[in-house]
């Protein structure tokens, strides 16, 4: 079937969600009237996602799209927006964001940011085995399928996407061996569930204050962070000539091109190194060193590191936190862009697996965090960390203030190294499950 879009051009389609993008702002700024209450509810960042999502839901853009010939040849196609984004602007946004950034001060912050990531961890693994139980007994054909084709060992795929990251998830399906020409449809549950549990993240930052009252939270540590930043901020606050915006370009993608460069070298060498090892089980847990979104995400926070130990700090002062800011808002953007709202109502029974897991998940989290009186903020980025990875954790984290999305790209790191071993955990609960 034919799904080209009405928009295939990406130069057409960037200048769109930047409309949009300049919409949201616009709107936000109004303090009165009908979008002061709107923005009330609805965050401004949840409406930068959910605005490219209907755009491609009514068909007028698309991520990706099949086109049809008069011979009947079929091609596919897909827009290079995301990658753009993910590869160039959220490496370049992190870095931006981590320049001024307090080391100190953020690991200061504490063992209830761990807690909530491994008990976001510890939802994922749970979770798919709870929700098999749960689904057979309704829909016992739903998590069925014998041999490649058994029903966990796609599933599998998901507890690796969602521990870790795409690395962690293609190590999963070469482990258990799922058929992969059903493996479309794991993908698509992956991108559905995933994406609308972000949006409920992001509709809950704008409550906030709301839910950490209801956690009973202390985010003195939090607010002591970014009172620091903000103090700092202040205090090298300039009005930025055309030299210091140049300059913030040269640091932020100059060390876009040397992490790309390293990786390079890194995920090739590594690769090498991993492939060469005897134990299989042993070699998959280590797949994620042959990525190159991990080391060049990985190297670029690096690189930051060591620049807000330097005087390049202060171009803070002159408003770098606020581009990497753009880049970020231009990166959710394009990842709104790749959910359609009618696929919900595809695969229904795989999905369902999916919101019962997401939901599981959820719950541990919050009941966890009501326990340990944890932030909002550590319940939101430890989900993120596993569920999003490093390209939306940071998302996330800088939602509450710029120098917070180091938080989230230390833990989604993190969520890489542990990713396949805590999946393979995850699917072993799960054979059983659908054995039972």
């Amino acid at each position: 079937m034919d799904t080209t879009p009405i928009i295939t051009d990406d130069t057409i389609v960037f200048g769109l969600l930047m409309l949009a993008l300049g919409f949201v702002f616009l709107t936000e700024s109004i303090k009165t009237g009908f979008w002061s209450k709107f923005y009330k509810i609805v965050p401004g960042l949840f409406m930068a996602y959910m605005l490219p999502a209907i755009l491609t839901t009514t068909g007028l853009i698309s991520p990706e799209w099949i086109s049809i010939s008069e011979t009947g040849v079929e091609t596919e196609h897909s827009s290079s927006l995301y990658y753009m984004a993910s590869r160039y602007l959220l490496p370049a946004a992190l870095v931006l964001m981590t320049l001024s950034i307090d080391l100190k001060a953020v690991f200061n912050l504490g063992w209830k940011a761990l807690v909530m990531f491994f008990t976001g961890t510890l939802g994922i693994v749970i979770g798919g085995p709870i929700a098999i139980l749960l689904i057979a007994t309704f829909s016992p054909e739903t998590v069925g399928g014998i041999g490649p084709d058994a029903v966990w060992r796609g599933l599998s795929t998901l507890a690796g996407s969602w521990i870790g990251g795409g690395a962690n998830q293609t190590a999963m399906l070469e482990i258990y061996g799922y058929n992969q020409a059903k493996y479309g449809a794991m993908v698509f549950v992956d991108i559905v569930v995933a994406n609308l549990w972000m949006a409920i993240i992001l509709i809950g930052i704008g409550k906030r204050n709301r839910i950490n009252k209801w956690l009973k939270a202390d985010t003195s540590s939090i607010e002591e962070l970014k009172e620091k930043m903000s103090t700092f901020s202040e205090k090298v606050k300039r009005n930025p000539s055309l030299t210091d915006i140049m300059i913030i370009g040269a640091i932020a993608f100059g060390t876009v091109s040397i992490a790309h460069l390293c990786s390079n070298f890194m995920a090739p060498f590594f690769k090498d190194l991993v492939t060469g090892i005897e134990s299989p089980t042993t070699r998959n847990i280590f797949t994620f060193l042959g990525s190159k979104f991990f080391w060049m995400i990985s190297i670029a926070t690096l690189i930051a590191i060591l620049l807000s130990n330097t005087k390049a700090k202060n171009y803070e002062g002159a408003g770098a936190s606020k581009f990497g800011s753009v880049f970020i808002y231009i990166l959710v953007a394009t990842i709104g862009m790749k959910m359609d709202l009618t696929l919900i109502f595809d695969n229904v029974g795989l999905i369902a697996i999916g919101v019962v897991w997401m939901t599981i998940h959820a719950l541990l989290l919050i009941g966890v965090a009501k326990l340990i009186k944890a932030p909002y903020f550590f319940l939101a980025v430890g989900s993120q960390a596993n569920v999003g990875g490093a390209a939306s954790a940071p998302i996330v984290a800088s939602a509450f203030h710029p120098s917070l999305a180091t938080v989230g790209v230390l833990l989604a790191v993190f969520g890489y190294a542990i990713g396949t071993i805590a999946a393979i955990g995850c699917t072993i609960l799960m054979e059983l499950a659908a054995a039972g």
